[in-house]
């Protein structure tokens, strides 16, 4: 029941997230549009609460229960940075709005990935917290293996991608020179 409500729970997601951007550039209701994207919260209060009773009928903590977690965590930690993406192209899409880049060199780049780790490490500790509070709640530790193994995953990401993104630190990437235009070079002889 759980991994269907995972499920639910994110096609729910692009779903409320398709109508918030459809009302906010198709039907011009911006307004209407903030109200559905805001709604997108619930889906993850209902899928922490269903674990939670779950959890409280006596379910035996496992895998699903520790992918509820990371699934919530994530879309604590990335879930506003996905719609302000999809806003963004939905924007130049319909508004001809000029679509902002990321930083592709440079120090800038490495703030840039340095900003997205951070919601990384906001998705592992949201996920992390619940983990702990869903194993203080059983309060069984040979049932909760599981939830460690998961604890031990969401950490493991965060570190991994934490890695990748001070790469952009150490080994910044430097803009191309600029192209010298034919104008501007001198003539010679051949």
């Amino acid at each position: 029941m759980i991994v269907t409500l995972i499920i639910i729970c994110e096609v729910g997601f692009w779903v409320l997230l398709v109508a918030g951007l459809a009302a906010r550039y198709l039907l011009r209701k911006p307004r209407l549009g903030l109200a559905i994207l805001l709604c997108e919260p619930l889906l993850e209060v209902l899928l922490l609460v269903v674990t939670a009773v779950d959890l409280k009928n006596g379910a035996d903590p496992s895998w699903k229960h520790g992918l509820a977690a990371v699934y919530i965590g994530y879309t604590v930690g990335h879930g506003h940075r996905t719609v302000k993406w999809l806003d963004g192209h939905a924007a130049h899409r319909f508004d001809g709005t000029r679509l902002p880049r990321p930083p592709r060199y440079g120090r800038a780049r490495a703030l840039h990935e340095a900003k997205v780790w951070l919601g990384t490490l906001v998705a592992a500790a949201v996920a992390s917290a619940l983990l702990l509070l869903a194993m203080w709640y059983v309060d069984d530790p040979g049932r909760t293996t599981s939830l460690k193994g998961w604890l031990h995953t969401a950490w493991r990401a965060a570190t991994i991608h934490g890695v990748v993104a001070l790469t952009y630190a150490l080994f910044p990437k430097r803009a191309p020179a600029p192209r010298e235009r034919d104008e501007d070079r001198p003539l010679t002889k051949a």
